[in-house]
């Protein structure tokens, strides 16, 4: 299949992620995501073509890119039968390194927290960038599980990721918020502050944030995520985009059960249109195909094909890592048990809201 090249000039920082590592980049049509990523997560991403019902709900699989040494080239290969990173100075795939010997020596690097720094790898993923057809996309990191570990982890990592999971919602509940951006409007304090917003209007939710709730008080995180307070989508509205996640989370929910696996360290990522008109105009444009009808200005609007159609809302399960396909040793239960909390304090939303 086809190679795309990418320079580096062509990349730029992603700024629309609610957690994660530093270092993930887009470009500059913001059509796509290049997360740096160890090979555990491109084994996965490929792995599921076998597992169409799970497609739904995980961001689309463009790719693999090779991040080498030069500065200023990467390459992306499309996904295919067989296919092989390329490296950027190369126009033929790099040809698979030979087993290592059994008797060859093992080196264990001593395990250290990356605090969300870059990771160190070579290798990078391309996905759909989910906030793409958002004008202003409010976004939700929810990381799901009690355990946040797999077999391979040593020792320090499991011992420090255990007491993450004590001291916050992750350990009663299963999940707990990573991280959180929310579009306030634009500030315009000419005096250099901002009342804690960025320079477009967002509000930052850093890992402590979402690390400071308990059980009992986690829900306030997730008003503060649709605003409830502040109304700034109007509540008819708000109201249609939480019975859509709870539809997704469902629909989610019986993939899962249905399926083989373990996703330590897997998350849920919200996104919800933050600009009220932005909003209303996904709606009209949802309203008009489900109508068969499409309005001058909507067709006009849409002569380019390659432009997304405005977003209302998106839930995907993201970052497998630490993610493998386990046959024979049934559902994931620990993916399951947070992903049950977060439906029930939509729900709870829902009613009192």
């Amino acid at each position: 299949m086809a190679q795309k090249s990418f320079r580096k000039s062509q990349l730029v920082a992603f700024n629309n992620a609610a957690a994660g590592h530093d270092g993930v980049l887009s470009d500059r049509t913001g059509a796509v995501v290049v997360k740096p990523c160890c090979q555990a997560e491109i084994d996965f991403y490929q792995s599921t073509a076998a597992h169409p019902l799970l497609l739904p709900f995980i961001p689309t699989f463009i790719g693999t890119l090779a991040l080498n040494s030069d500065p200023q080239v990467v390459s992306a290969l499309t996904p295919t039968a067989g296919a092989k990173l390329l490296d950027a100075d190369q126009a033929t795939p790099i040809v698979d390194a030979p087993p290592a010997l059994s008797h060859a020596p093992v080196v264990e690097k001593a395990w250290a927290p990356s605090n969300g720094g870059k990771i160190t790898t070579d290798l990078a993923i391309v996905l759909e960038n989910v906030t793409g057809p958002f004008k202003k996309p409010n976004i939700l990191d929810v990381k799901l599980g009690a355990r946040l570990w797999d077999d391979e982890a040593p020792p320090a990592k499991r011992a420090k990721l255990d007491k993450v999971a004590e001291e916050t919602t992750s350990k009663p509940l299963g999940f707990r918020i990573a991280g959180m951006r929310t579009w306030q409007g634009q500030a315009t304090a000419t005096d250099g502050k901002t009342n804690g917003l960025s320079e477009d209007g967002y509000k930052l939710y850093d890992k402590n944030y979402g690390r400071q709730f308990s059980a009992s008080t986690v829900r306030q995180g997730f008003e503060d995520f649709f605003l409830l307070e502040k109304a700034a989508v109007v509540k008819g509205s708000l109201r249609k985009i939480i019975n859509r996640f709870l539809e997704d989370l469902e629909a989610l929910k019986l993939v899962l059960e249905r399926e083989e696996s373990r996703m330590y360290s897997a998350s849920l990522l919200f996104v919800y249109e933050g600009d009220p008109e932005a909003l209303k105009d996904a709606f009209l444009v949802e309203k008009e195909e489900d109508a068969g009808t499409t309005s001058h200005e909507t067709h006009e609007e849409s002569d380019d094909e390659d432009e997304p159609k405005p977003g209302v809302q998106a839930l995907k399960l993201i970052d497998f890592a630490h993610a493998q396909w386990t046959p024979g040793q049934g559902r994931d239960e620990n993916l399951l048990h947070g992903l049950g909390h977060v439906i029930e304090i939509l729900e709870g939303l829902v009613v009192s809201k």
